[in-house]
């Protein structure tokens, strides 16, 4: 017992000396803890919930204490430590926007689509320079990044009329030949020469044969021009490269004032008209698959 009363006051006596050795600002600032967590308790019942402005204020107080006055707060050192680590990361942390470039607006990519469908000639700096005319500042590669995502084909191949789009175009006065075979009963190969309007889907002439030459494809090609007469509207014929053409047919409707046109080699969509009605013929009159 006597012991421990000696130890109790031995330490008594350390820890004034060691409160009469401080300065008075170091006093001052640990009572202004000290009420701030009286405050804090006071504000709320049950265990204490310290705000972020509570934290922060205990934060900046404990650098101006020396640490061996940091018992005076309610919270563990190394807590003052990461919070105070907290505020010096909160400080130099700069607000950045996200990486990459901003994304266009709506508007100005509606305005560049506009531009280059009204205008096919102009390549992606003209357009860039016009959207600058009108205070929409965009690059030349902006311009280019928006035409291919919407499926916009560059300037030289905007200009130009694709081969749908002629079709569509002189259906009216256009007609499409072609060849099928069909095989008899004796396996004998028959040819059939036919000749369809692009506009109606009508053939407008058909005839059989099983040795198609030249010369009786150029007869063919006559006959035809007697059927239609001099009112007919076909100005156009389109066939592919096969030999049984060159017999003297493509001379016959020149004459006639027919431009032909020989679709590329082995590209039957170019002639999808012809090849569709082969294949309707074949699926619903013949039952060939």
């Amino acid at each position: 017992m006597l012991w421990s009363f000696a130890y109790l006051a031995a330490r008594g006596l350390f820890a004034l000396v060691f409160l009469l050795g401080r300065s008075g600002r170091s006093k001052e600032l640990e009572i202004l803890v000290l009420r701030h967590e009286v405050a804090v308790l006071r504000r709320q019942s049950g265990r204490p919930r310290l705000t972020r402005a509570d934290r922060a204020f205990l934060a900046t107080l404990s650098r101006s204490l020396p640490r061996a006055a940091w018992a005076s707060f309610s919270v563990r050192p190394e807590t003052l430590l990461r919070w105070h680590r907290r505020l010096v990361a909160r400080r130099w942390t700069y607000p950045h926007a996200k990486p990459g470039r901003s994304p266009i607006e709506p508007a100005a990519v509606t305005l560049i689509l506009r531009l280059a469908k009204e205008n096919p000639r102009w390549g992606y700096r003209r357009i860039a320079g016009e959207l600058k005319g009108v205070g929409v500042a965009v690059s030349a590669t902006t311009v280019r990044s928006v035409l291919i995502e919407a499926g916009v084909p560059p300037a030289p191949e905007r200009a130009g009329l694709s081969w749908r789009a002629f079709l569509r175009q002189q259906a009216a006065t256009a007609l499409a030949c072609d060849f099928l075979t069909v095989e008899t009963v004796f396996l004998r190969r028959i040819y059939v020469l036919f000749f369809i309007s692009l506009a109606t889907r009508r053939i407008e002439y058909v005839a059989c044969t099983s040795n198609p030459d030249g010369g009786w494809t150029a007869q063919q090609a006559r006959n035809l021009m007697m059927q239609l007469g001099d009112e007919q509207p076909f100005r156009l014929l389109i066939h592919d490269r096969d030999s049984k053409f060159g017999g003297g047919l493509d001379e016959v409707f020149r004459s006639e004032g027919f431009k032909v046109i020989r679709t590329p080699v082995r590209a039957p969509n170019a002639n999808a008209y012809a090849e569709r009605w082969v294949r309707t013929l074949r699926e619903e009159c013949l039952d060939i698959s």
